[in-house]
């Protein structure tokens, strides 16, 4: 999920160097989304981790 949040990202970057800036806003938008979308299951991934005494490896 990650990795689509930084494709999102690069397209956005992209469309603003050539002048989309309805396509770059869109696109940062959905970057925005994804990376705190990720965010908050990495939370609750660590969270469920801790909780059920995952092994360290």
């Amino acid at each position: 999920m990650l990795n689509w949040a930084l494709t999102f990202l690069v397209v956005a970057i992209i469309a603003a160097v050539c002048g989309f800036t309805g396509i770059a806003g869109a696109a940062t938008d959905i970057a925005r989304t994804l990376f705190f979308v990720f965010l908050v299951l990495l939370v609750i991934s660590a969270f469920l981790h801790v909780t059920r005494g995952g092994s360290p490896k």
